[in-house]
This record gives structure tokens, sequence and C-alpha cells, in this order.
């Protein structure tokens, strides 16, 4: 029989999900029946994982009770605070910390945990390991979680010991919600590989983090800022972006192997930055970024014509979390901390259908070998 190989599996539907529809073409994003543009900016996070694992909005006292079964799970478990007192007297990355972190977080649970809360410690807790590892490494001492603070709201409060205003709040969550889940990608797919086998849903979760850590999956948004600081004015943009493409450079924020359009998270992203940004009184770096942005699609279809590069979630993801106050390496475990939502709802989906992933190989190496010819004497 003759067989089809698909380099990392490209084309190959491997399940059908509920959760979330990408079109590349058309530049659509539907997350769990919502289109992302619907979503986005009016839910609140705690509705978004609701949304998620439930495939319902919750009614007003559900979403009351959800907000307060994820508040009282923020607290860290002593173990984990040390381990990240540990890696911060290394210095390690944000994102191996909350690798290793994560895979702390069911020592303090009674053995036999059901899945629901399980997933709500993990979804309560991911905020304040990234917010106390990154105090930590800043030579500062952890900020207590306020349950009296919503899901976003206490994220901000636990990296700045600062009450954030509305603006940000509205910011953050529409980030969160922008990201909390985006068809099967990488990390989503090793989850539910994982998952698959049975196994307990921090499993999963970590191993979704080990893979969201990857450059080529989790990303750079912090470069495509850099390079809007870098041109600092908009009457440079076109002579420095013009530089980079006559070297052969890759224009960081733009282009994406799906989408073929307008990415709409970064017109979901663009929208709340603005609003932000008007809201803090000073649009200058917005509106620098809205003049490299338009004069890096102009040189892109002058340079690589028909190859319909455009604007990514990275561009305005690095302007919306620097307008929070987040430095470059807070950036994915920001990310990581919406997305992990989705990952737990693509658990949840896979062990409905109850379904070990254990695709097949093509075996193209030698044959015939005898012990003989290669052992001792």
């Amino acid at each position: 029989m003759e067989t089809t190989i698909r380099p990392g599996l490209e084309g190959v539907v491997a399940a059908s999900t509920r959760l979330s529809h990408v079109d590349g073409l058309a530049g659509e994003l539907i997350i769990a029946g919502f289109a992302l543009e619907e979503l986005a900016q009016k839910a609140s996070f705690e509705e978004t994982i609701y949304l998620l694992w439930h495939d319902r909005l919750p009614t007003l006292p559900e979403l009351e009770r959800f907000r307060q079964e994820l508040a009282l799970r923020r607290a860290l478990p002593q173990v984990t605070v040390d381990l990240l007192r540990a890696a911060a007297s290394q210095q390690i990355p944000v994102m191996d910390a909350l690798r290793m972190a994560a895979a702390t977080l069911s020592l303090d649970s009674p053995v036999g945990d059901d899945a629901q809360t399980e997933a709500k410690t993990l979804v309560a807790r991911f905020p304040t390991i990234v917010a106390a590892y990154w105090r930590l490494s800043q030579a500062l001492e952890p900020i207590q979680p306020d349950p009296a603070l919503g899901h976003a709201a206490n994220y901000l409060y636990m990296l700045t010991s600062e009450q954030p205003n509305a603006a940000q709040v509205r910011g953050l969550e529409s980030y969160l919600n922008t990201v909390s889940d985006h068809g099967f990608n990488v990390s989503t797919f090793a989850a539910r590989v994982i998952i698959s086998t049975s196994t307990d849903l921090t499993s999963a979760i970590v191993g979704a983090v080990g893979a969201l850590k990857g450059p080529l999956h989790g990303g750079a948004p912090g470069p495509a800022l850099d390079m809007v600081f870098e041109i600092g004015s908009a009457d440079r943009a076109e002579s420095y972006l013009r530089a980079k493409l006559e070297r052969g450079e890759r224009l960081m924020g733009f282009g994406h192997r799906i989408y073929k359009v307008r990415d709409p998270r970064a017109v979901v992203l663009a929208a709340a930055a603005a609003q932000m940004y008007h809201e803090s009184g000073d649009l200058a770096l917005y509106d620098l970024a809205q003049s490299v942005e338009e004069v890096a699609l102009r040189l892109l279809e002058e340079y690589k014509p028909g190859r319909k590069l455009q604007t990514n979630v990275e561009f305005y993801t690095a302007l919306l979390l620097h307008g929070l106050g987040m430095e470059t390496d807070l950036f994915t475990p920001t990310f990581a901390i919406g997305r992990v939502a989705g990952w737990i709802a693509h658990c949840f989906e896979q062990q409905e259908a109850n379904r070990i992933i254990r695709p097949q190989s093509v075996y193209h190496g030698a044959k015939g070998r005898r012990w003989e010819e290669y052992g001792s004497v």
C-alpha cells in the first residue's frame, strides 16, 4: 500500500472541535461560536473560560460563583514558592520557571480531585506563578493575590502592587480573550496528545507549556516593538524598513503561516491598544506604531508581491502589553495565562473522544544487520 507522508502533519485533519475555527483566507477567527471581534472586547476572561469549558456563557450567579472559585485557588503551595525562589537565584527564563512550577500545582490537591477542580486550580495559579517569579527575579517579594479582584486585574496587581485602572483591565482582558484558543496549534495539539493517554490534566498542561516555549510557536512579540522603538519617528520608517528588506531581513510582526489577510487578532488588539492608550492620554507610541505598520505593509507588497504578508498578532500584542507596563520577557508567559483556558478545553474535548492519538511512521533505516558483524569480539 502506498503511504503518503505529511511532514509536520501538514494538511492532516486529526479531529473535529467546537472550540475555535480559523479561516486564514477570510481572516476569520471564531471562538466557541462567537466571532473574535464580538467576544474579545465584551467578555470578561472568566466568561470566556466558562464559555470554552461549557459551550455556553454563564448566568450571573454562575459567573459570580466561578469567579469566587478561581479566586480562592490563586495562592501557591509553599513548595512552589520555594522552587520559584531557587529558580530566581539562577535567573532562568520566565517560561522555564512557569513550566517547572506548573508541575508542582497538584501537590496540595486531594488525591482524586475531579478534572474541573484541577482545571480551575491551573487557570487560577498561572498568573500567580508568573507574577511571583517576575518579582522574585527583580529582587522583590511576591504580592499575595487579592480575592476581591477579577482574574486579569489581580494579575496586574500582583505584578506591580498597584491597583490597575479600568482601561488597563479591559485591555488585558481583551488580550487574554483573543489568545485563549486558536485551532490545533502546536501546544494545543501537544496537550491533546498527552491527555489522550488518560493521564492527568496537569501533565498535559505542563507539556503544552513546554511546546509554547519554543520560539517557532510562542513567537517573539518583543522584537516587533523593538523595531518600532528603533525607528523612533514616523519620518524614519520608510528608510529603516526599506534597508531591512534590502538586506533580506524579516519585518517582525508581519506575515503568518495561516492568515493570508490581516490577522483578525491584530485587528482586535489594535482596537484594544487604541482604547487603552487613549485613556492614558498618551497616543505617541500608538500613533508611531500605526505609521510603521502602514509603511511596512506598503513596502512588503513592493518587495514581496503576491506573498500577502499582513500584520500578525505579534505586532499589536507587543504594543498592548508594553502599554500595560510589561517587559518583553513577560509577553509569552502572559500569552500562556490566556491560552491555558483553551488548552484545558481541548483536553476536556479529547477526553470525551476517548481515543489515544497514535499516528504511524514510515521506516527508512537499515535492515538485515547481524549482531556478530558489529558486536564485541
